[in-house]
């Protein structure tokens, strides 16, 4: 069960009640996280998907194409180690980590209190990747730009309908290790429809992390996205 969130605790009336309050606190922390953002001029994406989806892969990916034309830094999340941490930072981009312990998501206020030991110059990329979880992660906003969600064909074709707040609210949605499509049963045109379904209005990107495909498209919807934020925040 999460230690925060309410996952897995019996579905009770006054479970409602006591999580409702928790999710006005995150909304506050994630308006005061916005604003700063904004201030700062500092481009966030909340990077979300199952475990093993690729999403650390994906940032290596990231890091390393961009080299030193766009600074990145990355805040990790799991349940324990940093591993992650240690991956990122081997790929070129600073990264900080947030163990959460029994804690399936992570929410605004931890996401705050990173802020304040963060050094990042104007214009800078801040990824969050999320707790691999395609349920909690979708309830909290970090007061993040871009929301993304990164999935892979080993999940089959219908994980947005059975996972939709998450594919709902996702800006973006990357579909990631893309070279196992000629290994593993999935009907690219069945999983379109179903996102669709849920999201029509998600941008859709293929990538490989492992053999780079896609991901000079994936770095510039991300450039684009940034530059209109960056150009809004600056007025």
């Amino acid at each position: 069960m999460c230690d925060s969130c309410g996952c897995g605790t019996p579905p009770v009336a006054r479970t409602v009640v006591l999580n409702e309050p928790l999710l006005a606190l995150n909304a506050a922390a994630a308006a005061h996280n916005r604003a700063h953002f904004a201030d700062r001029g500092l481009f966030a994406i909340n990077l979300m998907g199952a475990p093993g989806a690729g999403k650390t892969a994906l940032l290596e990916a990231t890091i390393r194409a961009a080299g030193r034309s766009q600074a990145i830094a990355v805040i990790e999340g799991d349940q324990a180690t940093e591993r992650d941490s240690d991956r990122v930072r081997a790929a070129g981009a600073a990264a900080f980590q947030v163990e959460t312990g029994l804690g399936c998501h992570l929410d605004a206020e931890q996401i705050h209190h990173l802020l304040h030991r963060m050094q990042l110059q104007q214009g800078a990329w801040l990824f969050v990747e999320n707790v691999g979880n395609l349920v909690c992660p979708a309830l909290f906003d970090l007061g993040e730009e871009l929301r993304v969600v990164v999935t892979a064909p080993t999940e089959g074709v219908d994980k947005p309908l059975k996972y939709p707040p998450m594919f709902r609210v996702a800006d973006v949605v990357v579909l990631n290790k893309v070279d196992l499509l000629k290994h593993v049963p999935f009907s690219f045109d069945e999983w379109i429809e179903y996102l669709g379904a849920v999201n029509p209005r998600a941008k859709i990107l293929r990538t490989s992390a492992l053999t780079g495909e896609g991901i000079d498209k994936w770095l510039a919807a991300v450039a684009d996205r940034a530059q209109t934020f960056l150009a809004r925040s600056s007025r």
